[in-house]
């Protein structure tokens, strides 16, 4: 990778910054290949045209953080967000076919029957032996806390984007 000046690339951006909005678009066109929405305003299209330019002097996200963005944009509710949500030693209780089920949520993960699971939807497949979201198994989900999908006509490029996703996705939850 060639060395790059910040300098540089920091002047570059406040030339961004003090372009009008059809110098901005025709940058944009130069930049991504297309007009930019009409929906963009000014200080949005100068944003992404200055994030382009430092990802290509400085690289791009790594591949691991690029997949969390997709997931939270998709809508998807990590263990991480769960964890905020509720705290270590919250226990959650599951009647399953007759049985009660006790999960106890801890730093690193959550335990049940004595052993430390990465997810609930592990423990909620190891009760039912089926794929489950585990959320939802045990009632952490609000009716409509569910993404409710668009209708496949008007769905935009994220909701096609993340359909995509979900179809490339296993069908063992994590």
């Amino acid at each position: 990778m060639p060395s790059v000046d910040p300098t540089a690339i920091e002047a570059e951006i406040g030339l961004i910054r003090s372009l009008g909005l059809d110098a901005l678009r025709t940058r944009w066109r130069m930049t991504f290949g297309s007009m930019p929405s009409p929906a963009l305003t000014k200080d949005l299209i100068a944003r992404m045209i200055a994030y382009r330019l430092q990802e290509e002097a400085f690289g791009g996200l790594d591949r691991a953080t690029a997949k969390l963005l997709d997931a939270y944009a998709c809508g998807d509710k990590s263990r991480t967000e769960l964890m905020r949500r509720l705290k270590p030693g919250t226990v959650l209780v599951r009647e399953y076919r007759g049985e009660r089920h006790t999960v106890t949520l801890v730093p690193d993960g959550f335990v049940w029957q004595g052993t430390t699971y990465g997810s609930l939807s592990t423990i909620a497949r190891a009760i039912t032996g089926t794929a489950w979201n585990g959320p939802r198994f045990f009632g952490l989900r609000t009716p409509n806390g569910d993404r409710e999908e668009a209708e496949p006509d008007k769905a935009t490029g994220r909701e096609r984007a993340c359909r995509r996703q979900e179809r490339r996705r296993p069908d063992v939850p994590t």
